[in-house]
């Protein structure tokens, strides 16, 4: 649920809303897709369990897609490689999927924990970039919500880890609501955009 780069004060929120708007989209039909492939293969793997090859695949795509879309956000925005935040955050996506890609040969509970951690450094993140955003792009509400639910969720699945009844399927909720926020988001922006143009 994260979003990484950072809009200098020197672009305008007009050359800047339509490139997120539509890169939110974009992560809201990547989410709604990766879900409907954790609930159709991964739903009755639980903490004991090891994952599958197809949910190993999903788990180590999820981070490593949070990647590619700060680099994509960095463009439409116009920071590119200037923004720390967003290259600490890129850093943070590979280590993920570093470190899941290890997990994956252990069990749900461990691969659990990997993102756990993960979802929680990178919702912190979002809440960094979301604060520093409201005064150049504005309507950044939604994400600065979603940021926080990331840090909690990721909490919670770093908790859970260690449950026998903790299973895959709740990653899918983690990532259904990110496709939510996100697109509340791109509504929010949208209307934004509108106002500006008046």
């Amino acid at each position: 649920m994260t979003q990484t780069a950072v809009t200098p004060s020197t672009t305008t929120p007009s050359t800047t809303l339509p490139g997120l708007r539509s890169l939110y989209l974009i992560r809201v039909a990547f989410s709604l897709v990766w879900v409907a492939l954790v609930v159709a293969t991964s739903a009755s793997l639980v903490s004991p369990d090891k994952p599958t090859v197809i949910a190993a695949v999903l788990l180590v795509v999820y981070p490593l897609w949070d990647v590619v879309a700060t680099v994509l956000d960095g463009r439409m925005a116009g920071t590119g490689s200037r923004d720390r935040v967003a290259t600490i955050n890129m850093a943070l996506g590979l280590a993920a999927a570093a470190g899941m890609i290890t997990a994956v040969f252990s069990t749900i509970g461990t691969t659990l924990l990997v993102f756990g951690i993960w979802a929680l450094l990178s919702g912190a993140i979002q809440l960094v970039v979301a604060i520093r955003r409201r005064r150049t792009v504005g309507a950044q509400w939604p994400m600065v919500i979603s940021g926080g639910l990331s840090v909690l969720a990721g909490a919670s699945f770093a908790a859970m880890s260690s449950s026998e009844t903790s299973g895959l399927s709740t990653l899918a909720g983690y990532s259904a609501f990110g496709a939510f926020w996100f697109l509340v988001s791109a509504i929010t922006l949208s209307i934004r955009a509108r106002r500006e143009t008046r």
